[in-house]
């Protein structure tokens, strides 16, 4: 199978970037279902990239409807290391400004019932996400956002809500109440995943509106959204084809050895289907004395 080192999960604008060697990869089955869509996997500036549209081609699926586990499974399969995450979100600052970019550096989960772990089925983990970024991911993108042009924001609070439907003017001003500076419908459970699976994750966030808050400004629409989110595509490619140069070739960031103090569960205790199924996740903790062979 194709391997590639750097993916990125966003919208279609990612694909004209100059990729040469491409091809397509269709991973029609993961233990959580077939992902999104399928994987285009390229080189990009000599680095190997694998592009998944989060919502499948021409937005098919709703925020609710993402299939992250399989999405972040299959790219690890791939032997992804890093994930940048593209995403339009809502401002909840007046200085954050539509048609500018943020790099954020945490998140607040007002999700409803999303599978936001690979675990279960005999075996816990309990993964370390105080600081849901990789911060050298994070980093890179932040260097290379100023070095695009534009302006960009280092850091912030971005909220993962729900949706489909945009937020109320109440629910907006409670979370500028409590700190969020950032809107978005997707990031999670995405986030959680990618530590688990021990990738580097981070959000390139391109602002497209100030979500309904800003009295004196139109309300959000998909319009707006779909509009202005055009109009960072440019800022958003460039960032991302600097912040390829600038990822280390050997990680030493914690998301790397996420799992190594997370499994609770005695290996010799676990199912083993549930071992075959993880074996891309947990495959190096597995040892022939943990599985009793």
């Amino acid at each position: 199978m194709p391997e590639a080192r750097v993916a990125i999960i966003g919208g279609s604008g990612f694909y004209q970037m100059g990729l040469t060697d491409m091809e397509e990869v269709r991973i029609e089955r993961t233990p959580f279902g077939p992902p999104s869509d399928a994987i285009v996997i390229g080189t990009l500036d000599g680095v190997r990239v694998a592009f998944l549209p989060r919502h499948g081609r021409g937005h098919r699926i709703l925020p609710s409807e993402l299939p992250s586990q399989a999405n972040v499974y299959a790219l690890k399969t791939l032997g992804v290391e890093f994930i940048i995450a593209v995403c339009a979100v809502g401002s909840l600052r007046r200085e954050i400004e539509p048609r500018q970019l943020a790099v954020p550096d945490q998140l607040i989960d007002r999700t409803k019932g999303r599978p936001s772990t690979f675990f279960g089925q005999g075996l816990t983990a309990h993964i370390a996400f105080a600081d849901p970024f990789c911060p050298v991911l994070r980093d890179a993108l932040w260097r290379s956002a100023q070095e695009a042009g534009g302006t960009a924001h280092n850091g912030g609070t971005l909220l993962v809500m729900e949706g489909p439907a945009f937020s109320t003017r109440a629910e907006s001003n409670l979370y500028r109440a409590w700190g969020a500076d950032l809107i978005v419908m997707t990031a999670l459970p995405e986030a959680k995943l990618a530590r688990e699976a021990e990738i580097c994750y981070a959000t390139l966030a391109c602002v497209t509106d100030y979500d309904c808050w800003y009295e004196g400004q139109e309300s959000v629409t998909a319009e707006m959204i779909l509009s202005n989110l055009t109009k960072t595509v440019e800022a958003a490619q460039r960032t991302v084809r600097l912040a390829l140069s600038g990822l280390p070739a050997r990680r030493d960031c914690l998301c790397a050895s996420a799992l190594q103090d997370a499994l609770v569960t005695p290996l010799d205790m676990v199912p083993e289907e549930t071992k075959r199924n993880l074996a891309p996740i947990i495959g190096r903790y597995v040892t022939s004395e943990s599985t009793g062979s």
